[in-house]
């Protein structure tokens, strides 16, 4: 079993700064791509970013320039280094992970989500 913990996540003003982490536990051999998702209210969840595990990385057009993705292969864990936040940037933001518990299986995980809320 895996587990994916999100932090970081609170009340922050326009043109504030936030880093999101998450960290994955349990019974992990690698992670391949790994990747940022958030959902505002009466919307869908949505892509942010992405990283594969060689570093290679996409980013939505909304947050281009603005937000930077990182990950520690060595600690499983994941970065989201969100600046000049925005109103509309307000969501829950789940971090996502495909997880490989034995090197020929691989198995997709997500966290619980954490909130981010910008507010003047």
């Amino acid at each position: 079993q895996v587990q994916l913990v999100e932090s970081g996540g609170g009340l922050v003003q326009p043109g504030g700064s936030l880093r999101l982490s998450c960290a994955a536990s349990g019974i992990i051999f690698s992670i391949d791509d790994m990747g940022w998702y958030r959902q505002a209210p009466g919307k869908q969840r949505e892509l942010v970013a992405t990283i594969t595990r060689g570093g290679s990385t996409n980013y939505a057009d909304s947050v281009k320039g603005r937000f930077t993705i990182s990950r520690d292969n060595a600690k499983n864990t994941m970065y989201l280094q969100m600046n000049s936040l925005k109103p509309e940037d307000t969501a829950v933001y789940y971090c996502n992970a495909l997880v490989r518990p034995i090197i020929l299986a691989r198995q997709q995980y997500w966290g619980q989500g954490t909130q981010v809320t910008v507010s003047s």
